[in-house]
């Protein structure tokens, strides 16, 4: 049930699934990752690395932030939230979907590399993640941007984190979110969704993801929604809402809910399955017509509600 320009890759995907099997794996690829790509530039942005403060005794927060070359601001701000299971990655890592934002809505985004949880279990990524949001509020005008409401997305794990950053945020009006874009985002730590016990999907499956979420909420005996945003139980307040996911992954269904729910409480929300997609398709297999559409989808609706909330 793989859609056909998909398939090439369904094996290689069942490799990469097996290897987040062990702990090891994610050590190394984030070892890896912070060796090779931390730094990494994006060609035609100017891209500038800062070192925020901690407001929970954590060690500076790295951050990137890029901005287009020539566009007049003030210029609406995005913290993107980089994927990667709450285990592994960097912002650097997803630079073309960075650059797409920025090309389609002249914008400036805040990328932070939160702590990951093989070393740092939850709270630290989400705080890592809101103390970012809260510098963005506080420096807004000294980087160029506008300072009355912000945007908050990511991919995966980073779309848990943006979900989860998101509803504070509306819970405690910190910050005004004028949207949000958590895009096949790791939710639900229950997993008790037939999506969720997927064991053959290629990229993250079942094994990967009950591995990952007991390493995030390692110690944490009380799961918040902060924690795992798919616990939310008061949708009214939460931001009009852009994301997808595809039919042939663990996060399938929780993605389902959170937007039935969302829609419940008369929230906006654009959403698409892509059917026969597995887990981060369109990174993994960018060129693919499928992949393409999902881009489009992303794009094209970044820009309509970046034109209806950003007067």
């Amino acid at each position: 049930m793989v859609d056909k320009d998909l398939r090439g890759r369904y094996a290689v995907g069942r490799i990469i699934a097996s290897f987040y099997h062990t702990r090891w794996f994610s050590l190394l690829v984030l070892r890896f990752s912070g060796a090779v790509l931390r730094g990494r530039n994006i060609r035609g942005l100017v891209c500038r690395e800062r070192h925020i403060p901690s407001r929970n005794g954590g060690a500076p927060i790295r951050v990137r932030v890029y901005r287009p070359t020539a566009a007049v601001g003030p210029l609406p701000i995005m913290l993107y939230l980089h994927g990667g299971g709450y285990v592994q990655g960097v912002p650097e890592q997803f630079g073309s979907i960075i650059k797409d934002f920025i090309e389609t809505v002249p914008c400036i985004i805040v990328a932070p590399d939160y702590r990951k949880a093989v070393e740092s279990p939850y709270p630290a990524a989400f705080n890592d993640c809101y103390d970012t949001l809260l510098w963005i509020r506080d420096n807004a005008a000294s980087i160029g941007g506008r300072t009355d409401r912000f945007i908050v997305s990511g991919h995966s794990a980073g779309g848990g984190l943006a979900a989860a950053v998101s509803l504070k945020a509306t819970d405690t009006d910190d910050a005004r979110i004028a949207f949000q874009m958590p895009l096949y985002p790791m939710i639900d730590d229950r997993r008790n969704s037939a999506s969720a016990v997927l064991e053959d999907a290629p990229v993250w499956d079942e094994q990967a993801n009950r591995l990952a979420w007991s390493r995030y909420l390692d110690g944490v005996k009380h799961v918040t929604p902060y924690a795992a945003a798919a616990r939310c139980t008061d949708y009214t307040k939460l931001p009009p809402t852009i994301t997808y996911v595809g039919s042939l992954e663990p996060f399938r269904d929780e993605a389902k809910i959170y937007v039935e729910n969302l829609r419940r409480a008369n929230v906006p929300a654009e959403f698409e399955v892509f059917d026969g997609a597995f887990h981060a398709f369109d990174v993994i297999v960018p060129g693919a017509p499928i992949s393409r559409r999902a881009n489009r989808f992303l794009m094209e609706n970044f820009r309509k509600f970046a034109q209806r909330y950003f007067p």
